[in-house]
């Protein structure tokens, strides 16, 4: 018989574009076909092509490990399966020189438009329509690929609400409200469009040099396959892979408030990008994400920002005409591609990532209209975690409230020696450990830097009110 829901795509839809609070969704897609896209599914229907994988180190330092830190490879699915089974095959190919017991890796971020190009009929296994998206599928998702230990460094997105669905193995979430922002001292360096990161290891706080980070509260869940986490729009998060093989599929929903965002973004990536071309390019600060588009021109970026800034006042004009209108029916649903970074590999310059947000198509819904939120078995709230417990070490337990939330468990994500530093180079690990222990971007020092100065200029709350002042000249 057909998979009984148990909300309805409308009702799902309130509930994600009206939650402000981290949500996992339980039996909500029981009859998607992808939840059959474990590894050794992808690697069939993959045919042999190669992608692209993120390797770092599993033990664990003081200073996030960046996407500029970790070393790159191309390889097949069947030759990471192989390599993270153990398999003596693996002593040739694209991960001999990574040994499995102190390396791990991920195929993060791929649009599963372009690695499935040739076979589209695949998107149509994911159906975000169940969550009240019609015309939402594989095409406007992306995959993750990962083995145990890998992670994505604590940061928040711009753009959008975030919907992510487990599909292989078990992933452990550390997530915080957006009100945590100081806490977790944000910087744009390394620099990625839409993305703030922050200089905090999750993994292991330095408290010395970030000692505001104690008054954070972390919410922390274990991601089990099947369930379907809600990431609401700002909310930080710090991301780990904790068994030997995971497969997620994710989609950020567009949202009203990305106009303004991408006007912030367009602000930051001007700054960011002429402060630090200005810059010796020997000086060996990899400044610029490996998956991030290459530093563009001053005169592109102007352009970028003024089409931002045209693309959120349409949407304010839209706005007051929708409100003059408020008996029609409703704006249609958007299905457009979300496009959170500008990246090459999607096609996506930046002046198409702007045009993406010109209509205003998710008005916010009102309190009013809201219905109480139905927390239970099948919508479980991730609460907050005692301050003086230990974050990294920690199980999920399911209380009978519906409520998910982490208790004290087995010693994970121990402090290990201080790690060597990987450079980013496709040679072997003999060649790309790096002695210095520090490469953040506020290494101590007597002088100020580049990027001290780039800290507190991109600076979301400095950012936030430049835009404003900006919109507000453009209004008279």
């Amino acid at each position: 018989g057909e998979d009984v829901k148990p909300f309805t795509p409308e009702k799902t839809k309130e509930i994600v574009m009206s939650l402000q609070q981290p949500a996992v969704f339980c039996d909500m897609v029981g009859d998607w076909p992808a939840l059959h896209w474990n590894v050794k599914y992808l690697s069939a229907m993959l045919e042999g092509k190669t992608i692209q994988f993120r390797l770092g180190l599993k033990t664990v330092d003081l200073v996030p490990q960046f996407e500029t830190s970790c070393s790159y490879v191309e390889a097949t699915l069947e030759e990471f399966l192989a390599w993270s089974c153990g398999q003596p095959s693996c002593l040739s190919g694209p991960f001999s020189c990574y040994n499995y017991s102190k390396y791990w890796a991920y195929a993060d971020y791929k649009y599963i438009a372009r690695i499935f190009e040739d076979r589209p009929e695949i998107f149509q296994d994911v159906r975000w329509s169940d969550f009240g998206f019609p015309g939402r599928s594989g095409k406007e998702s992306t995959l993750w690929i990962g083995s145990e230990g890998a992670n994505t460094p604590c940061h928040l997105d711009s753009y959008g609400c975030n919907l992510v669905l487990q599909v292989q193995g078990r992933k452990r979430w550390h997530l915080f409200p957006p009100g945590d922002t100081s806490f977790l001292y944000p910087t744009r360096i390394p620099y990625e469009e839409s993305s703030i990161f922050s200089k905090v290891n999750i993994a292991n706080p330095d408290l010395k040099r970030f000692p505001e980070f104690r008054n954070s509260t972390a919410h922390v869940v274990t991601l089990s396959p099947g369930q379907v986490l809600l990431v609401p729009r700002h909310w930080w998060h710090y991301v780990e892979s904790i068994d030997p093989v995971t497969v997620s599929i994710n989609s950020w929903i567009e949202l009203d408030a990305d106009h303004e965002a991408r006007v912030e973004e367009a602000i930051t990536r001007m700054l960011v990008c002429a402060i630090k071309s200005a810059e010796n390019p020997s000086d060996g600060d990899l400044w610029l994400n490996p998956t991030e588009v290459e530093a563009t021109s001053h005169e592109i970026n102007l352009q970028y920002l003024n089409k931002a800034v045209s693309a959120y006042l349409r949407c304010q004009e839209t706005s007051v005409s929708r409100q003059a209108c408020s008996s029609s029916t409703g704006a249609k649903q958007r299905t457009n591609t979300a496009c959170k970074r500008k990246r090459k590999e999607a096609g996506c310059e930046p002046e198409s990532c702007t045009l993406l947000t010109q209509e205003c198509d998710f008005p916010t819904p009102r309190a009013e209209d809201l219905q109480k939120i139905p927390f239970g078995p099948h919508l479980i709230q991730v609460l907050p975690q005692p301050h003086k417990m230990n974050v990294m070490g920690a199980v999920a337990v399911e209380s009978d409230d519906g409520d998910l939330h982490e208790n004290e468990g087995e010693d994970f994500g121990k402090l290990h020696c201080k790690r060597k530093r990987l450079l980013m180079t496709n040679d072997c690990e003999t060649a790309a450990h790096q002695m210095d222990s520090d490469c953040s971007p506020c290494t101590s020092q007597t002088a100020l830097s580049t990027n001290d100065l780039l800290d507190c200029l991109v600076n979301p709350h400095v950012i936030s009110l430049v835009a404003q002042l900006l919109l507000e000249r453009m209004r008279m």
